[in-house]
């Protein structure tokens, strides 16, 4: 890593330095672009989760925006040199957590969340100190599991916003509901798949805009709430009750543990595309301790877990921009969003079949990212055994209402291995990655 600074326009490929405003301002841009849909719906679905008010969604997207700025600038600047990673990187709230909050939101509630997050962000924190000892039990085969079974655990949220959100909504399951939440999902296809650039980089957050768009022609936005809000605040600490529930803590903790080794990915991911080298144990060290500092600080706040973006490392492999002016700029832009409540406020009014037919592909990509990292130098018999063991075992606890409820069972037992498949999976994952036999080298090799 270089320490010198650079101007010009080759600053943007180095660590130190500050690029021309013509650079600095659109590569900027463009990671906030990425990032903004993930940021803030995560808030959205755990809110309707959870039945808070507007003004309560409208605190916990300011929350998430604020929470993101920070995250991402304690990781370009770490404090202590062992808080954070000192990597081109953007971190904030993230949609792999969400199948498990959504399961403790709908047995417990809101501050039951924000409890199992303290001490899921000590678990990351415990983690990150003793990486290089913890990380040999989560090589990809294990990781990209997890990784699927967590985006095939986020299709029925997305099926069911596309439908309208929930039961009680007058749209749910209403025509209408359901041509939004295609016509976004076909904007996010296109834009995809045939164009480049800014059009390709924000396709989800331009189909968000044209669903939202043919929403309001369609009469299902309402902005009612818009205009109470105010256009300056600070974030207030614990406007949530904070609770504890052991069997809530010990199953996002589980996930925590596989956010971290994700977090390993994308740290990698960045050095490789954009510095040419592995990062180094310290940068990897400080990098899930600062994502668990963050997760403990933003509980306090009503904010949720914090876990790297691959998207914004995707952004790097491409361009190889490694600025941390670059970074930083972001952030703040973020930062300043979520200092204004209005702003938040006009996020709330997405309706719910314009977040399902964006959020789709997103669990999709989730899904396929898990499938290439197990397919990671070819697919075997031993392979298939551990994926898909777990994948049955995962999905299929959850999908049989109360099967771990009945009598001799503690109530415990359901809240940690029954609500949320990513846990069930991880277990078995690793145990069967341990005990099954290794396979024997083709004599070919």
């Amino acid at each position: 890593m270089s320490h010198f600074s650079v101007s010009g326009s080759a600053a943007v490929f180095q660590w130190n330095g500050i690029p021309p405003a013509g650079q600095l301002l659109p590569l900027g841009l463009q990671h906030v672009v990425a990032a903004v849909v993930g940021i803030i719906t995560p808030a959205i679905l755990i809110a309707n989760t959870c039945g808070l008010s507007e003004a309560e969604k409208t605190l916990m997207i300011q929350v998430s925006l604020i929470l993101t700025a920070v995250a991402t600038l304690l990781q370009l600047f770490p404090i202590f040199r062992r808080i954070g990673s000192g990597l081109p990187v953007v971190m904030g709230i993230s949609f792999a957590y969400i199948p498990t909050l959504t399961a403790i939101g709908e047995q417990f509630d809101l501050g039951t969340i924000l409890g199992a997050e303290i001490i899921g962000g000590i678990v990351a924190i415990v983690f990150g100190v003793f990486v290089k000892w913890i990380r040999p039990l989560f090589p990809p085969l294990v990781t990209g599991t997890v990784i699927f079974t967590i985006g095939l655990s986020l299709y029925p949220t997305a099926v069911r916003y596309m439908a309208g959100g929930s039961a009680s909504s007058p749209w749910f399951g209403n025509p209408r509901s359901w041509l939004v939440a295609l016509i976004t999902l076909a904007v996010v296809v296109f834009l995809t798949n045939f164009t480049k650039g800014i059009f390709k980089l924000g396709s989800i957050l331009i189909g968000m805009i044209v669903g939202y768009a043919v929403a309001y022609c369609f009469g299902i936005v309402d902005l009612s709430g818009v205009g109470t809000a105010a256009w300056f605040s600070l974030p207030r600490v614990m406007p949530f009750q904070i609770k504890f529930v052991p069997a809530a803590c010990v199953s996002l903790g589980i996930v925590y543990v596989v956010n971290a080794v994700q977090t390993i990915g994308d740290l990698s991911s960045t050095t490789m595309g954009g510095m040419d080298r592995m990062p180094t144990d310290r940068e990897l060290s400080g990098g899930i301790i600062g994502q668990g500092v963050m997760s403990v600080v933003g509980a306090f706040f009503g904010g949720l877990p914090t876990a790297s973006y691959s998207q914004n490392v995707g952004i790097v492999t491409v361009n190889r921009v490694i600025n941390r002016a670059v970074f930083a700029l972001a952030a703040l832009i973020l930062l300043v969003a979520g200092l204004v409540p209005k702003f938040a406020a006009v996020l709330t009014t997405i309706p719910q079949c314009v977040i399902g037919g964006a959020t789709i592909s997103v669990f999709a990509t989730i899904t396929m990212t898990g499938v290439r990292m197990i397919t990671e130098g070819g697919f075997s018999a031993r392979k298939s055994s551990v994926v898909g063991l777990s994948v049955a075992l995962g999905v299929g606890i959850t999908q049989v209402s109360g099967c771990l409820s009945g009598s001799g069972f503690p109530d415990w037992v359901a809240t940690v291995f029954g609500s949320s498949s990513v846990v069930v999976a991880t277990i078995m994952a690793i145990l069967l990655n341990l005990i099954l036999p290794k396979e024997k080298p083709s004599p070919d090799c």
